[in-house]
């Protein structure tokens, strides 16, 4: 699958290098010239895979967007056409948002007039999505938004890059309640000082 990762801080690098290992086409969709993030990721999965926002996105049937919230703004108008892609928010408004918005998902739909959006890829750290095994299996991953093949497809690339289940957290008015989920890893591993060593995984009886 072609993937295009909007954003080159530790989210989209990592995300970005396990689905290389997994096999897909990545691009990364980026400010030039390159930031120190970039051009370190760059050295890790090549300069080759760097190239413009709107050309990483028209390259791509999937868009992941990584950046800070409030960021999406500027990004959107910068995708070009998306008819025929999905979009993933892996943001979390926590300590910003966009103007006018609850949060980054709202603002992408609102924007770009897709019902092609899915938030996935924001309830733990990057480390987790560097390596998402502990003791031998797969922490899980989560999803929310009203539409089901875009939550499908993300629940699919969860689990191409190690995740043992991606669960559906629920429809559009769920997106919310996924980033406070989100900040309850946020909380327990650096408020708290547990560590970023955490992971979240449903077990049942």
């Amino acid at each position: 699958m072609n993937i295009a990762l909007v954003g080159t801080g530790n989210v989209g690098g990592a995300l970005a290098q396990q689905f290389i290992k997994a096999g897909h086409t990545v691009l990364m969709g980026a400010k030039f010239p390159l930031s120190e993030k970039s051009i370190l990721l760059a050295t890790k999965i090549g300069e080759d895979r760097f190239t413009s926002i709107e050309n990483a996105a028209k390259q791509s049937e999937v868009i992941i967007i990584t950046t800070p919230p409030d960021m999406v703004l500027q990004v959107i108008p910068q995708l070009g056409n998306i008819t025929g892609k999905t979009i993933i928010d892996a943001t979390n408004s926590i300590r910003t948002r966009p103007e006018n918005y609850a949060t980054a998902y709202h603002a992408i739909k609102a924007l770009t007039q897709s019902d092609v959006v899915v938030k996935c890829f924001n309830t733990t750290g990057f480390e987790n999505m560097l390596n998402p095994t502990y003791s031998g299996q797969g922490i899980d991953m989560f999803c929310a938004g009203d539409n089901k093949a875009a939550k499908q497809l993300a629940q699919q690339l969860s689990t191409d890059i190690g995740f043992a289940t991606c669960y559906d957290f629920g429809g559009d008015d769920k997106v919310e309640l996924l980033e406070k989920f989100a900040l309850s890893w946020i909380n327990l591993a650096i408020m708290q000082g547990i560590g970023r060593d955490l992971a979240f995984k449903i077990i049942r009886r």
